[in-house]
C-alpha cells in the first residue's frame, strides 16, 4: 500500500488531518495514524466500524459518504475503494461534499475499479470508472485540480483487476 500512500502523503503537512472515507477494516487509518497523522474515519457498515475501532484505537463513525457535511476540516481525504459503491448519478454531489470538507489546497485520493459499467455483485452495487469518466467528473467540480491519475493491478491473490487511482487537489 505504500506505493498508493506516497503520492497522497507527499502533499500533506506533518501531522495533517486525514479523513478515511469508507475506512473498511481500518487498515489505512491505522497506517496513517502510525505515521503521525491525525486521523478520523467513517464507514457505513456497523460491523466494519467495530473492526476499525478495534484495530486503530481511534473513534470511527458509522456514516455514509452521502452524509459528509464538514467544512474545510481536513488536509486530506482518503477514499480507497469506497466511492465505487456510490451511485454514478450521485458522484458529483458526493465530490462536492468532499471538496467542501477539504481545507484550501487539501488533497483527495480515490480509487475505482477500472471500467465504464455500473453493476451489482453479491448484493452490493459497484460504479467503475475510466479516464474519460474521471475527466468528466472533474469538470463538474469547480475547485478540483487533477494532480495525478494512474492505473494499478490488484496485488491480492486470485485477483486480476485494474484500478483507476486519482489524486485531486482543492484550489485555494
Amino acid at each position: 500500500m505504500e506505493s498508493l500512500y506516497a503520492p497522497f502523503l507527499r502533499y500533506l503537512p506533518e501531522q495533517a488531518s486525514i479523513l478515511d472515507l469508507g475506512c473498511g477494516s481500518g487498515r489505512d487509518s491505522f497506517a496513517f495514524k502510525n505515521k503521525g497523522y491525525q486521523v478520523e474515519a467513517i464507514d457505513y457498515s456497523a460491523e466494519l466500524v467495530k473492526k476499525a475501532k478495534e484495530l486503530t484505537g481511534i473513534e470511527v463513525r458509522q456514516q455514509s459518504f452521502y452524509e459528509l457535511n464538514e467544512s474545510e476540516k481536513y488536509d486530506g481525504i482518503w477514499a480507497c475503494a469506497s466511492l465505487l459503491h456510490c451511485d454514478r448519478d450521485c458522484l458529483p454531489e458526493v465530490m462536492g461534499h468532499i471538496f467542501k470538507a477539504l481545507k484550501p489546497n487539501g488533497v483527495c485520493y480515490m480509487s475505482f475499479k477500472y471500467g465504464n459499467t455500473d453493476r451489482e455483485k453479491d448484493g452490493r452495487s459497484f460504479t467503475d470508472l475510466n479516464e474519460q469518466q474521471a475527466h468528466d467528473l472533474l469538470k463538474q467540480i469547480d475547485q478540483a485540480l487533477l494532480l495525478q491519475q494512474w492505473i494499478t493491478i490488484d496485488k491480492r491473490p486470485d485477483r486480476d483487476e485494474k484500478w483507476l487511482n486519482l489524486l485531486w487537489k482543492k484550489h485555494a
